[in-house]
């Protein structure tokens, strides 16, 4: 979004957005990691609407749809976002402990054992 976002022109906008609109698969990763504003919520479904039915499109996120209005400006927004997106969808949901904080409470215990065995020495 960052992408479009900074494009200075209404032309170089919509380039973009043909862009995204045509690559064989589009992949959006951390939705809902930051709050969406009106524009930014704007350039997200005008990509998901251009690729709908068309193209494919993996979107990752760690909120359920349920939740999706609290990132966006208006529930309408979240609905017809969510609307297109599991239409013709295969939704994978993935559930457990993050691996991001395994590895880091690993690498922790490591660390302080490490630590420890240099204090007896």
């Amino acid at each position: 979004m960052l992408d479009l976002a900074a494009q200075e022109s209404a032309r170089a906008l919509e380039r973009r957005l043909r862009h995204y609109a045509r690559v064989g698969l589009l992949i959006i990763d951390e939705i809902g990691f930051l709050a969406f504003d009106n524009r930014n919520a704007d350039l997200l479904f005008q990509v998901v609407s251009r690729r709908y039915e068309k193209k494919s499109l993996v979107l990752t996120t760690n909120l359920a749809f349920r939740d999706w209005p609290s990132i966006f400006p208006n529930a309408t927004c979240a609905t017809a976002l969510i609307d297109r997106v599991i239409h013709h969808a295969d939704v994978i949901a993935i559930e457990g402990e993050s691996y991001r904080a395994r590895e880091a409470q690993q690498s922790a215990k490591a660390r302080r054992s490490t630590k420890k065995k240099e204090d007896e020495a």
